[in-house]
C-alpha cells in the first residue's frame, strides 16, 4: 500500500486568498518557560492551503463543517488530467468513465508556484454540478485555490455544485500524481461553527 500526500504544506510561505488571514505559528509556551514542553498556536483562514468548503461558506443557512458526514471525505476517486483548459465544463468529461467512483479529482496543473497566489487558474463551469450529480459524484477536488475566479461575486461554480450536493476540495497538490483510480481521504476538523477546514488529503493506490 502506497500513501500519496496531495496536501500543501503550511508555513509562512503558504499564500492566502488575497486579503485573508495568512498562516502563522507561534510558541505560546516554550520548554524554557515550562520546564517540560513546547506548546504552540496557529492562526490562519479556514481556506488556507488544502481545504474543504462547508456549504455555510457560500450560504448563510448552509451546513457547517462538523455537520457534514465523514463518508463524504473518503472513497473511491478518479484523478483526471485536464491540463491546458481555462474552464472545465461537462463536455470535457463526457468521454470519461465515472462509474464506480464517488470522488472526482481534476488535475489542471494551473497553479505552479505555491508560494504565490496565482494571477489566473483553471475554474469549473456552472454546468458541472448537474453532470457530476447525474454520474454519482458527491465531491470534486481541484489543484487550484478555488473552483471560481478570484474576482467572482456570483460564485457560479460553487452554487452549481452546492445545488447538486457536490462538496468542494481545493488547493490539492497533484504534480506528482498519475491519472487513474485511487482511494481518497481528506477529513476536516470537527469544528461546529466553521465555514471550511484545512485537511491532510491523501490518495491510496488501488
Amino acid at each position: 500500500m502506497k500513501i500519496i500526500d496531495i496536501s500543501m504544506k503550511l508555513d509562512v510561505t503558504t499564500p492566502s486568498w488575497p486579503g485573508d488571514e495568512r498562516y502563522n505559528y507561534s510558541l505560546t509556551w516554550s520548554m524554557e518557560e515550562t520546564g517540560s514542553v513546547n506548546v504552540g498556536s496557529i492562526k490562519m483562514s479556514n481556506h488556507t492551503g488544502t481545504h474543504v468548503d462547508a456549504p455555510f461558506h457560500y450560504d448563510s443557512t448552509g451546513l457547517k463543517i462538523a455537520d457534514l458526514p465523514l463518508e463524504r471525505f473518503h472513497g473511491k476517486a478518479l484523478v483526471v488530467d485536464v491540463a491546458g483548459k481555462k474552464t472545465i465544463e461537462a463536455k470535457d468529461l463526457q468521454d470519461t468513465d465515472l462509474s464506480g467512483i464517488s470522488k472526482l479529482i481534476l488535475q489542471t496543473k494551473s497553479w505552479r508556484d505555491r508560494t504565490e497566489f496565482p494571477t489566473s487558474y483553471t475554474v469549473l463551469g456552472e454546468d458541472l454540478g448537474s453532470f457530476l450529480k447525474t454520474n454519482g459524484i458527491d465531491l470534486v477536488g481541484v489543484d487550484t485555490p478555488s473552483v471560481d475566479p478570484e474576482t467572482s461575486k456570483e460564485l457560479k461554480a460553487h452554487h452549481s455544485l452546492y445545488k447538486n450536493d457536490v462538496l468542494i476540495l481545493e488547493g490539492l497538490v497533484l504534480d506528482h500524481v498519475k491519472a487513474g483510480l485511487y482511494e481518497l481521504s481528506a477529513f476536516p476538523l470537527k469544528m461546529t461553527e466553521a465555514d471550511g477546514s484545512p485537511v491532510r488529503a491523501v490518495l491510496k493506490q488501488i
